[in-house]
């Protein structure tokens, strides 16, 4: 299959798959039925998703389409270091399974939609809580964009280009302005699909949808790690092509990580771990599950997903062995397909990714509008606001953090979202201290806690543009030199100072 030519018979198979869902989308405005009108039915699916759901929901939300897209990119262009994904989503779990029945318990007793409302009503401080909303949100734009990626990535795999409809051409001749949004053509007609059907269903609409994309990222999934190596040759053709290549490439690629690899590998899956579940989206999922045993379930069944990971992972290998040269390794899944499978099972295949698109960008959407709802319009502009005006704010706010992940990828270098992405990671685990310690009985002040925060903003987001925006740093401790994820480290230094000062605020307190 050419990618510059239209594959109509896999645009066919895409545009049915993406009507179903967009159908189901509206539909499940009626599952579940509730008063859409106020936010926990909206923005919480009424907390009413048992342990099925939630794996669904969580799953999809979680493992996204640009995890599909990204992880075999990465394992294509450094090899081993590309699966620090798998370790991370282990460690994560047992965490999940420890905090966060824990979190659904006391956010559940007291009506709290947000781990903001849970922050405020710990400490009593209402700009914590500001904090940790306007982290939240700053950290999921960007990862809402590199969901439009994936939709924009597999389009430009069905023979549109760079996304633009056959003909547009001319029109962008005529409309130079307009240049930008014509040859996204696609993207922005699917992002209006998503924006409509999240505002009328909320919640219930992704959790609906990820059945349908689950089901099919498995089938994709399985049948790619299946078929695809029977064309290579078998796995021992593919890993030897992968190493020869790596050999032949030099530096820090390779099968297996070099003993300088090790730490920075290590860290970053911890530092990733910390910071999954810190996240509005996965919050929003487990917030909305029905009771807190359905949360540990969850955190027992959902590893299932990181073996899918790890075959998705070795796509990137695949991708080398079949011989796949690109400049830009985000097509690389794309251009595997199209080499080894039919137009039909590449059209099924790149819906199951756009699909997988959908649910998360949904979810964070929802997620990022409950914060501001919650824990900056309600307690800052208007706090006499009605249990229906506060809905009504939520689904605006969704639209319009959706508009500015779109403008992200129409108006912007692609390059932008995905540093803004890595920098989100580093600056959502600084709510970690002021959420999970908050769980427990430790005696930390708000005021302790917000300086904490600021600090590891500031220090994490310095070093990080030091590295030019690269997640590691490397530390320099007796002489040894330690290369490090700048998460942790500013993490470090958030726990320190929200600590120490707390030790001095209470001090101070008791005379």
């Amino acid at each position: 299959m050419s990618p510059t030519t239209i594959h109509w018979t896999a645009l066919a198979i895409f545009v049915f798959f993406f009507l179903l869902v967009t159908v189901l989308g509206f539909v499940a405005t009626h599952w579940k039925s509730g008063d859409l009108s106020l936010l926990h039915e909206w923005g919480l699916g009424g907390r009413r998703f048992g342990t099925i759901i939630i794996w669904f929901l969580l799953g999809g939300d979680f493992y996204t389409a640009y995890t599909v897209i990204a992880v075999p990119a990465l394992v294509y262009s450094v090899g081993a270091y590309g699966f620090f994904a798998l370790p991370y989503t282990i460690i994560v779990y047992p965490l999940v399974f420890t905090i966060m029945p824990r979190l659904w318990t006391i956010c559940r007793r007291n009506e709290y939609l947000t781990a903001a409302d849970f922050v405020e009503g710990r400490y009593g401080s209402k700009f914590l809580a500001l904090a940790v909303a306007i982290t939240g949100i700053i950290a999921t734009m960007p990862y809402i964009a590199l969901q439009l990626i994936g939709i924009q990535v597999v389009i430009a795999g069905l023979g549109f280009g760079n996304g633009s409809f056959p003909g547009i051409s001319a029109l962008l001749a005529q409309f130079p302005l307009l240049d930008p949004i014509l040859r996204d053509s696609p993207l922005v007609i699917a992002f209006v699909i998503l924006a409509l059907y999240t505002y009328t269903s909320g919640l219930r609409a992704p959790a609906m949808i990820a059945f349908v994309k689950d089901v099919m990222i498995y089938i994709v999934v399985i049948a790619a790690v299946a078929i695809i190596p029977l064309h290579l040759g078998g796995y021992g053709a593919v890993f030897h092509a992968a190493q020869q290549a790596f050999q032949a490439k030099g530096g820090a690629t390779g099968l297996t990580l070099k003993p300088t690899q090790m730490l920075p590998f290590a860290s970053l899956a911890f530092g990733s771990a910390l910071a999954a579940f810190m996240y509005p989206h996965t919050i929003t999922g487990v917030l909305s599950s029905s009771r807190a045993d359905t949360v540990r379930k969850n955190a027992i069944l959902l590893p299932i997903y990181t073996i899918l990971l790890g075959l998705i992972a070795l796509l990137g290998y695949m991708a080398i062995a079949a011989g796949i040269k690109l400049d830009k390794p985000t097509g690389v899944i794309p251009a595997l397909f199209n080499q080894v499978f039919p137009e039909w099972f590449v059209g099924f295949s790149f819906a199951a990714i756009a699909i997988g698109a959908l649910v998360p960008a949904a979810v964070m959407s929802i997620g990022a509008a409950n914060l501001c709802t919650r824990n900056i319009w309600k307690p800052f502009i208007q706090k006499d606001i009605s249990p229906t005006e506060e809905s009504n704010i939520a689904k605006i706010v969704s639209l319009v953090v959706k508009m500015g992940a779109l403008v992200f990828i129409v108006f912007l270098p692609t390059q932008y979202a995905i540093d803004l992405q890595l920098l989100g990671g580093i600056w959502i685990l600084q709510v970690f201290p002021a959420v999970v310690f908050g769980l427990y009985r430790t005696h930390l002040q708000a005021r302790a806690l917000l300086a904490g925060w600021f600090v590891g903003m500031t220090i994490g987001t310095w070093l990080a543009e030091a590295m030019q925006l690269k997640p590691v740093f490397p530390l320099q401790i007796g002489g040894q030199t330690y290369i490090v994820y700048i998460g942790l480290i500013a993490l470090s230094a958030n726990v320190a100072i929200s600590f120490a000062g707390s030790l001095v605020l209470n001090a101070f307190s008791a005379k």
